[in-house]
């Protein structure tokens, strides 16, 4: 068992456009039920570098500043606070032991979260928005510690599964099972993905395990085209060769003259719905994730959404029990698809400026820092 006090570095975050500053501090201990996580790989997500940009505004989320970005990480239990002796599953913990964990902790006691409705608890707290400078300090994943509170689920890392691959579990991989569990995607329905980032790339390979007749990505980087199909894509399309008429034309075209069953949006910018809302045929279900950016709008004409019976599904977090299961999709599926390939470049915690410049340029579909 790991002793107090605990020292460790963190990212320090002060203010969007502002570099990330390295500091050490010192946290006295931790309390009954918490856990102290030693961060072994943090990702950085699209929503990270939103954050950074001053794009996604986690004030408005309560969020204080200085604070910790980074929340979709991996790591290793470092000590445990009085009274924590397993996981969510009931699998026993101890020093060592590699664990995953939602980056958002619910009350498990407020109306939502009493009718299965986690994600939207009314007592909602999360990674990222708590303050850098004071206790716990570790409030987020670009740092050499995470402190989980008490009450948090977590679950352990299966040892065939690496960090590479595992650090992906707790936000992209869950976020789009989620979206695709919460409109019921069937066996033999077509889906279209617009984006193929790593939520967009993780959405082709959950749809085509849950059954998908057809799944097309759309993309405008031939990079993520080629991985889309590596992941399992039927078809893709590029969007510096199409129009969006072309793009909805191919579309029906793959898909017998119907249209998407389900699209599935990660691209992040409005621009992106009304045109995803056209390759949806008759009763098709537009699953939203990826715009994040409070005030974007978008002109569309209601008229096609009622005369077609469609449907749009705001997601946003998961229910914290499909963690479990993306972990059993990682460890299922990682020897026949590319999961490797997301994780293409690991930053030390000291060169997280270089890191986000890269991020932020799109050169690489998920950096890592790995302190």
């Amino acid at each position: 068992m790991s002793h107090a006090p605990f020292q460790g570095r963190i990212a320090r975050f002060d203010q969007p456009g502002m570099p990330f500053e390295i500091e050490t501090v010192t946290l006295p201990d931790i309390g009954p039920g918490e856990i102290l996580v030693q961060v072994t790989r943090a990702n950085i997500c699209g929503s990270d570098v939103h954050a950074w940009h001053g794009s996604f505004a986690t004030r408005g989320l309560g969020g204080q500043l200085p604070t910790v970005l980074g929340h979709e990480m991996v790591g290793v239990i470092h000590a445990l606070g009085d009274g924590v002796r397993a996981d969510s599953n009931g699998a026993p913990l101890t020093p060592g032991t590699r664990v995953v964990f939602p980056y958002f902790f619910c009350c498990h006691t407020c109306r939502n979260c009493l009718a299965g409705r986690r994600n939207a608890c009314l007592n909602l707290k999360m990674a990222m928005l708590g303050r850098a400078d004071e206790p716990p300090y570790f409030v987020g994943g670009y740092a050499d510690y995470f402190v989980l509170p008490a009450g948090a689920v977590l679950y352990t890392v299966p040892d065939s599964v690496s960090d590479e691959i595992a650090a992906g579990a707790n936000c992209a991989l869950s976020q789009v099972m989620y979206g695709l569990e919460r409109v019921d995607q069937q066996l033999g329905e077509n889906v279209v993905v617009q984006g193929a980032g790593a939520l967009g790339l993780y959405a082709v390979a959950v749809a085509k395990a849950r059954g998908a007749g057809k799944v097309i990505a759309i993309d405008g980087v031939p990079e993520r085209l080629e991985l889309a199909t590596a992941f399992g894509a039927d078809a893709v399309i590029d969007i510096t060769e199409t129009t969006d008429k072309q793009r909805s034309k191919i579309v029906r075209e793959l898909t017998d003259g119907q249209g998407a069953d389900v699209v599935v949006e990660v691209v992040g910018h409005p621009a992106a719905i009304d045109e995803g809302l056209k390759l949806l045929g008759q009763f098709g279900r537009y699953v939203e994730i990826g715009n994040i950016s409070i005030g974007k709008t978008f002109e569309f004409d209601p008229s096609r959404f009622v005369f077609a019976n469609k449907t749009m599904v705001g997601v946003s977090l998961y229910d914290p029990a499909v963690l479990s299961r993306a972990l059993d999709f990682l460890a299922e599926h990682q020897h026949t698809l590319p999961f490797d390939r997301l994780a293409t470049t690991a930053y030390s915690l000291d060169d997280i400026n270089t890191a986000f410049a890269a991020a932020a340029d799109k050169r690489d579909v998920r950096a890592s820092i790995v302190p």
